[in-house]
């Protein structure tokens, strides 16, 4: 039985930070995986795939090009479902090549097969050819990701009702179809296909979606959809789904019925924590399969397992995984881990693209905290009119009284690059100045940053210069300083020069 410092159970964001991390501070490290090659679901079924097909269909569609050239403008006529795929076998080789070379380098040890514990400090691995061997370890890493939740009531088949990991399994491309669940994945998935003029309906029990995105993004996305296209059935529950001869059949509890060539079930995940055994090791595990790990450590109630990534749950981003995976394995060996800025950025690759940063403004109406916006359309930069965008925003958050960037919000092309300028300005405790007086590249996207910011300015209260007012000659004189808005400055001037 071979025995290892730390064994790490899952290859994916959270998993291989944490085995390099260990490595590097000359700990013997072993990663058990249950996929055929390295990477976990971030690399096979969720965040490298999913974004390379987005970026696939709108290359291959044309769609950046339609601003110029009309909504049938097409780069490739009759896309097929091997088009996509061809772009995407090749980024996900090159990625499971570079993990595989990162193991290598930092002299990580990797073993293919499921893992389940036999006691606290005792795991086996089953491979796929049935070969058990046992490990022990001094301290363990549980980074199993998650997998989509399947109800009951789904009669999944794998090519016309699927999953969110199916999905990227399609042999055909459909000319209708269904999104059951407008979260993240839900609406990135709507809107890529939306883009491949795929008629998407998306049904969401609740009001409304995406919940922690800023009210006024929400709506100029919501509207840019409608203005695609896509049906949005919010407040709408499905009831059952059926195939039919020719079509998906989808019922809803107000009695609707909607067809499509296509159904995807895309409302929630679960932790894959279901053939851990993890009651031999005595954790526990809530109603969707996640652990409870400390936020700051992520240690679990049993000392020496720490989890992290998705199957601890929120954020569940790729880069918050990293960064847990490598704050796990310096405490679990005692060494300091500079813990990450307060606030992270939030990317959602939908078509547009959604960023977000910080507080929204209904966080602050909530907590009371005095604030002013400011707002720039994408086609009011000249970069915007080069790029043929006619749609997008960026929305900044000021606090009236320090005059702080307290949130960054953006719809539109490029917004999960060009969040990065609002996030160190927000990390660094950087004011609405920053973006007044510094001088962006022209022309660039990046200008809606100076353009959001004055804005702002324009409506923020400012100081009115010292005016001097006559006392008794014994005191002097006495300053008074006036609190007035940008705007209220002509009519000012007008009056003092009356």
């Amino acid at each position: 039985m071979q025995h290892f410092d730390y064994i790490v159970i899952g290859s994916g964001p959270a998993g291989r930070r944490a085995a390099i991390q260990a490595a590097k501070i000359h700990k013997k490290v072993l990663v058990v995986d249950k996929g055929h090659r390295v990477g976990g679901v971030s690399v096979h079924t969720g965040t490298i795939p999913s974004k390379t097909l987005r970026e696939t269909v709108l290359n291959l569609s044309g769609w950046r090009e339609r601003g110029f050239y009309g909504r049938s403008y097409r780069v490739k006529e009759d896309l097929t479902a091997k088009d996509l795929l061809t772009r995407l076998h090749m980024t996900l080789d090159h990625e499971v090549e570079v993990l595989e070379h990162q193991f290598k380098r930092n002299h990580v040890h990797t073993l293919h097969g499921e893992a389940r514990f036999l006691d606290p400090h005792t795991i086996k691995v089953t491979a796929e050819s049935g070969e058990e061997t046992q490990f022990t370890a001094e301290k363990f890493l549980l980074a199993v990701g998650t997998k989509p939740f399947r109800p009951e009531y789904i009669p999944f088949n794998g090519k016309t009702i699927v999953d969110s990991d199916e999905i990227l399994d399609l042999s055909y491309l459909p000319r209708s179809m269904v999104v059951i669940g407008a979260g993240v994945i839900g609406i990135e998935y709507a809107t890529i296909f939306n883009a491949l003029d795929v008629a998407v309906t998306v049904i969401e029990p609740r009001r409304s979606f995406l919940d922690f995105i800023d009210r006024e993004l929400i709506d100029v996305f919501t509207n840019h959809l409608r203005d695609r296209g896509v049906l949005m059935r919010l407040g709408a529950k499905a009831s059952s789904v059926e195939q039919k001869e020719n079509c998906c059949e989808v019922a809803l509890e107000d009695g609707r019925l909607v067809r499509a060539d296509l159904v995807l079930f895309a409302a929630g995940r679960m932790g894959s924590t279901d053939k851990l055994s993890l009651e031999n090791c005595g954790l526990e595990v809530d109603h969707r399969g996640r652990i409870t790990a400390d936020p700051q450590t992520f240690q679990c109630e049993v000392p020496h397992i720490y989890a992290a990534g998705d199957v601890v749950g929120f954020p569940s981003l790729a880069s918050t995984s990293m960064e847990q995976g490598r704050i796990a394995a310096c405490h679990a060996f005692g060494h300091q881990a500079h813990k990450p800025p307060e606030y992270f950025p939030y990317g959602i690759y939908s078509v547009p693209e959604i960023s977000t940063i910080g507080m929204n403004e209904e966080e602050l109406q909530e907590k009371k905290i005095p604030y002013e916006t400011g707002i720039a359309r994408f086609r009011e930069t000249s970069r915007g009119h080069i790029l043929g965008i006619d749609s997008g925003m960026m929305k900044m958050l000021f606090s009236l009284k320090t005059r702080k960037l307290l949130g960054v919000h953006i719809v539109g092309e490029g917004a999960t690059e060009l969040i990065h300028i609002g996030q160190a300005v927000l990390n660094l405790g950087g004011t609405l100045e920053y973006f007044v007086e510094n001088t962006f590249n022209y022309p660039t996207l990046a200008e809606a940053y100076k353009i959001a910011a004055l804005d702002a300015w324009n409506r923020m209260p400012v100081m009115a210069p010292e005016v001097p007012c006559q006392q008794d000659q014994n005191k002097g004189k006495a300053a008074v300083r006036l609190e007035i808005r940008r705007d209220e400055l002509p009519k000012l001037s007008a009056s003092l020069s009356r």
